[in-house]
């Protein structure tokens, strides 16, 4: 087994096994596969297709945990349907998992499901999926997408003909998109074209003027696309109408048929690739003339004494009144279930499950291939098999706990990220103070503390830090960091700056583009059947200025709707009336305010409306993107429930799927006090600047979810006060500070 292309550098190690699994049993009904498992599965799938199947040789794509039903695992677990009840009965649980592989030979794609009976997997189903669905791009066919291009001798000719050597040739492997010309049944990626002069030089400063297209299947090249030059706007002109101050070569922004030259079709010269190294690297950047690190940072640790505040058990955790089920999952990445709070004795169900369901990065520049630049990084690749190991000291600070994940090879062996997953505590600023400002008044302090679950990912050029943060006033926040390199394209050396991107060093431009998330809330807040109200804030209706109602003209209310029919669940901001959304569970309401407990979803700050236009194949592949936030109803069935806001196989996908939001969020059943979803769409529209070349300093996204009417009052009234007393002043000698009076941290 070749080990570079079967795990890449995020990964630990590889795990492979034959014969019966010899593993204890499972903690928790959603505890995610194990490696052993994962071998085990494998050998069993392997063997059903070989016994019983014309398939000659197997690609395993992905193999994870099928969940039981959401009733079944809160029986198990002794979590109510509704709060203050007694919990369901439990009944017994099969552990299942849900695998697709492909026919390494044919190209057909396959779906399995395989039961735990005892210490043998056997398989339930093997279904072969529709003509043209693909499943998801896995990190071996990204990395066997350099290997053949290196390979090809058009690709050596072309490279060789703008100085670049075969050594030096480098390409990342992207899902296609969406094109067209191409078949539906071919298995294929895009390979963006790069240069490197050194082992561990930036290749990403000489990006190429060509990309490849790849048959995954074949292994082979099967055809090469030129995109075309800016140049300035002359007569006739492309662009004629339009806001953009110049043209392109090309005559169109339609792909040219596969029978056409596609170089002749781009209408312009071979384009070199930039010679200037922008590295990023300590070793390299010390090397570069006139380049020194700053040496007046100081260390600043973070110390606990006494150890952490929480408690691990296995994939359960247990912090200040939270607790929850974290696990890794090849495609979401982090996928926290099961979250509760203990309410003075009373444990509070919040959300089932929460997690990353997909995302898309739409490309702005028209010009042909570069439409077909809209990665689903979740949907297409997998956020879970993109992450890194962690490393201590580094990508987390402190005291730090971590869990392992794996995911499966194309050999049927495990693929393992030793710290894949890394839990923290962390000072978070003051969580609430109040100074009595009168004479001999007194003040009382108090400084939050929260718990971070963190995961990042390397998406090719980009990395994605993911953090779950809980705190101790029942806020749940989900942040998105973005990091990493810009994806660039060669520009010509008296080429016009293209409108559609920004020229961040001589010959690199980097297109704008977007960042659109969905996040996937399976709520159950106080219990399984929930609604989702949406509030808008309003002068008083019918009460104009000078009116006995309203004679100053101040007044304002909240006025509040329930999202009640299912073809009303794909809503939208409304910054004019500062729109938000809670989730509610109506059988619960406040003793003093008489409304409904519920958690509000505060995330106005990270919308990014989808710039691509309706009807686009980027509107169609990614609906979630089009609104702001989609309430349906859940369905379970044998594989689970309701998941992939774009469907379950995105790969190559040519329209909306039938297993997609829009299609959920239709018809007239009822949406109040059901088993409900929300997706939240959450982005940002990056325009770059040179400030974010050659590595991009973190950008950040939020989302809050804060408790409303859910408790009876501050929660975090008897979190202790502030009184650290480790802090000093910075400058002694000048200084009268003192720690701890009694003044601000009486406790």
């Amino acid at each position: 087994m070749s080990v570079p292309l079967t795990a890449p550098s995020t990964a630990t190690a590889v795990t492979s096994s034959e014969g019966p699994l010899k593993v204890p049993p499972f903690k928790h009904p959603l505890d995610p596969l194990t490696p052993e498992e994962i071998a085990a599965i494998s050998h069993s799938v392997r063997r059903y297709v070989a016994e019983k199947t014309d398939v000659k040789a197997v690609r395993f794509i992905t193999s994870s945990l099928l969940p039981p039903p959401k009733k079944t695992v809160l029986a198990y677990l002794g979590i109510p349907l509704l709060s203050g009840e007694k919990p369901e009965p439990a009944t017994e649980i099969v552990r299942k998992a849900d695998v697709d592989f492909i026919d390494a030979v044919a190209g057909a794609a396959y779906n399995s499901i395989v039961s735990l009976h005892g210490q043998d997997w056997i398989v339930d189903t093997v279904d072969k999926l529709p003509e043209g669905v693909q499943p998801q791009i896995s990190v071996q066919e990204l990395l066997l997408c350099e290997e053949i291009i290196r390979a090809d001798q058009r690709v050596i000719k072309l490279a060789a003909e703008v100085g670049v050597k075969p050594e030096q040739l480098h390409a990342d492997g992207w899902a296609i998109g969406y094109d067209g010309r191409f078949p539906e049944n071919k298995r294929i990626q895009q390979a963006l074209m790069f240069a490197r002069w050194g082992r561990h030089e930036n290749l990403y400063a000489h990006p190429l003027d060509f990309v490849p297209v790849v048959d995954s299947i074949a292994k082979k090249v099967i055809h090469i696309d030129f995109p075309p030059c800016t140049k300035q706007k002359g007569e006739p002109s492309l662009s004629e109408g339009s806001a953009a101050a110049v043209d392109n070569t090309s005559s169109t922004t339609k792909p040219p048929s596969l029978e056409e030259d596609a170089f002749k079709a781009a209408n312009r010269k071979r384009i070199p690739p930039p010679q200037e190294s922008h590295d990023f690297l300590p070793d390299l950047l010390a090397q570069k003339e006139g380049f020194k690190f700053r040496n007046d940072v100081k260390p600043l640790h973070v110390v606990q004494p006494e150890g952490v505040s929480f408690k691990m058990d296995g994939h359960v955790l247990e912090w200040q009144k939270w607790k929850m089920h974290i696990a890794f999952h090849h495609r979401e990445g982090i996928a926290l279930s099961t979250i509760t709070y203990d309410d003075d004795g009373t444990v509070r169900p919040i959300f089932y499950r929460l997690s990353l369901s997909e995302m898309v990065v739409p490309y702005a520049a028209p010009e042909h291939p570069h439409p077909r630049k809209h990665a689903f990084d979740v949907g297409e690749y997998g956020m879970g098999t993109m992450a890194n190991e962690l490393s201590l000291g580094c990508d987390c600070l402190g005291q730090i706990h971590y869990l392992p994940g794996s995911y499966v090879a194309h050999d049927g062996s495990a693929v393992v990220v030793k710290n894949v997953i890394c839990i923290h505590e962390e000072d978070a600023g003051l969580l609430w103070k109040h100074t009595d400002f009168r004479v001999g008044g007194r003040a009382q302090a108090v400084r939050s503390r929260r718990l971070v679950i963190q995961q990042i990912c390397t998406l090719a050029n980009y990395e994605y830090i993911f953090n779950y943060m809980f705190y101790q006033d029942g806020n749940i926040e989900v942040e998105i960091r973005l990091t990493g390199i810009l994806q660039v394209y060669v520009q010509g050396k008296d080429e016009p700056n293209s409108p559609f991107g920004t020229t961040l060093a001589p010959g690199i431009n980097a297109h704008y583009h977007q960042h659109i998330f969905s996040i996937r809330v399976d709520p159950m807040v106080d219990g399984l059947h929930n609604s989702v109200v949406e509030t808008d804030i309003l002068p008083l209706p019918g009460a104009p200025l000078g009116s006995d109602a309203n004679y100053h003209g101040n007044a304002f209310i909240a006025k509040s709707t329930p999202v009640a029919r299912a073809s009303d669940g794909a809503r939208d901001f409304d910054y004019a009336t500062d729109r938000r959304w809670s989730i509610v569970n109506p059988k619960r309401l406040h003793p003093a305010s008489k409304r409904t407990a519920g958690y509000s979803i505060m995330g106005k700050g990270a919308g990014a409306p989808l710039m691509a236009l309706d009807g686009s194949i980027v509107a169609k592949r990614a609906p979630f993107a089009q609104r702001s936030l989609w309430v349906v109803k859940d369905v379970e069935g044998p594989r689970g429930g309701r998941m992939w806001p774009s469907g379950r196989h995105v790969p190559q996908t040519r329209d909306t799927p039938v297993d997609a939001l829009p299609n959920w969020a239709s018809g007239d059943g009822s949406l109040i006090e059901q088993d409900l979803l929300v997706y939240i769409t959450m982005g940002i529209t990056h325009i770059p600047r040179p400030e974010d070349w050659p590595v991009m300093p973190v950008e950040h996204l939020r989302l809050v979810f804060r408790p409303t009417n859910f408790f009876t009052a501050n929660p975090s009234m008897d979190v202790p006060g502030a009184n650290d007393s480790k802090s000093c002043a910075a400058f002694p000698e000048t200084s009268d500070a003192t720690t701890g009076t009694a003044a601000c941290c009486e406790h």
